[in-house]
């Protein structure tokens, strides 16, 4: 009998002039698109410079900050007051005020200061644009030293030295930490809250009381609707694979089989969830509201943007209970730490308990009217 169920549901995926072009459209548009819009990093900050020195090293500074592309240089004031009017108007985002005679005290060894000032309404790039300014004038300051006193430069002053190291992402790109991620979103969306929509829009038309008044039992018809979307989800995530490859050269050092594995558990877990969505959405606006309150509490609570660990104990908590974080966390554990079972044992047992959750509610739930 599930022969039959599954030949119907194939021919009506195949059948919907939408479904085939967006199993194959979306990941790559994801994949090829978000990671380049959704950066980690902060460009184009709003800089507004108070030169009182008009020198040539006050500008060669003011140059060299703007030349990092992290700035862009919007408001020259004259005075601190004309340029916090740039920052209440939006104008600027980080102030930088360069005092008079700054180029007699550099030469004369006397030392010098400047003074940064960041809009810190938005703290993250605040905080962001103080330190990439500040990087940006610490390297200006070796450069001068270089430049002016090389003896200086070669002798070791300073009795502690700082060795940066940063492990399984050394430049910092921020594509390899998020296109895993991308990937469990692609899974979430197409094998998750699909299913939902297609079987509510299925009870809309009328083939769901066909199925109703069939000799058919639940878990055989749950089994009929997993099936199909666990084989579009490794379709999807193997393109996944092919595009983190090709266009961004992200290869991971784990094996595939691992994830693979942990897919296959996601999926079956998430297409169930989508089942018991649709038991309990009576129309389509029912159930897209539902999806879309289930994916926003999914996204924020994560890590996508946000690291768990920074969140409050009561929403770590909760987000303990989402299954998009816990495959995040293996996406970008083997992609870039090449992590094993063992060491994703934590993960593998929450994605099983999920997936014995939500497809034994999704039997329970369903109601089937012989």
């Amino acid at each position: 009998m599930i022969k039959y169920l599954l030949k119907k549901e194939f021919k009506q995926i195949i059948r919907n002039p939408f479904l085939p072009k967006m199993i194959f459209m979306f990941p790559l548009m994801v994949l090829l698109v978000f990671p380049w819009a959704a950066s980690y990093e902060i460009r184009n900050l709003n800089l507004s410079v108070i030169d009182n020195d008009h020198s040539s090293y006050s500008r060669r500074l003011t140059q060299t900050i703007i030349s990092s592309n992290y700035f862009r240089l919007t408001d020259q004031s004259t005075s601190y007051n004309q340029a916090l009017k740039s920052i209440e108007k939006n104008k600027a985002d980080i102030i930088l005020e360069i005092p008079k005679n700054f180029e007699k005290s550099i030469i004369n060894r006397e030392g010098t200061k400047v003074m940064i000032s960041a809009n810190a309404v938005n703290g993250m790039k605040g905080g962001i644009g103080m330190t990439y300014l500040s990087t940006i004038i610490a390297n200006f300051n070796l450069t001068l030293i270089s430049e002016l006193y090389p003896e200086m430069a070669k002798s070791n002053s300073s009795v502690i030295q700082i060795d940066s190291q940063y492990r399984f992402n050394k430049n910092l790109n921020y594509q390899v930490f998020m296109v895993p991620a991308l990937m469990v979103m692609i899974l979430t969306l197409l094998c998750g809250f699909l299913p939902a929509v297609s079987i509510v829009f299925e009870k809309e038309i009328g083939t769901m009381e066909q199925i109703n008044v069939s000799p058919v039992p639940k878990i055989t018809f749950i089994l009929a609707k997993l099936i199909p979307f666990w084989l579009i989800g490794f379709i999807a995530i193997t393109i996944g694979f092919t595009v983190a490859w090709l266009d961004y050269g992200l290869i991971p050092v784990g094996h595939f089989y691992i994830i693979y594995t942990f897919a296959a558990i996601y999926i079956f877990a998430i297409s169930g969830m989508g089942i018991v969505i649709s038991n309990y959405a009576q129309t389509l606006q029912q159930a897209v509201f539902i999806v879309f309150f289930f994916m926003m509490l999914f996204i924020m609570l994560s890590g996508l943007y946000t690291p768990v660990d920074s969140m409050p104990d009561w929403a770590q908590w909760i987000a303990a209970f989402n299954p998009l974080k816990h495959l995040m966390i293996v996406m970008r554990s083997i992609y870039l730490k090449g992590s094993n079972f063992i060491q994703l044992g934590g993960e593998l047992a929450a994605l099983l308990g999920f997936a014995v959750f939500f497809n034994g509610l999704a039997v329970l739930s369903y109601r089937k009217n012989n």
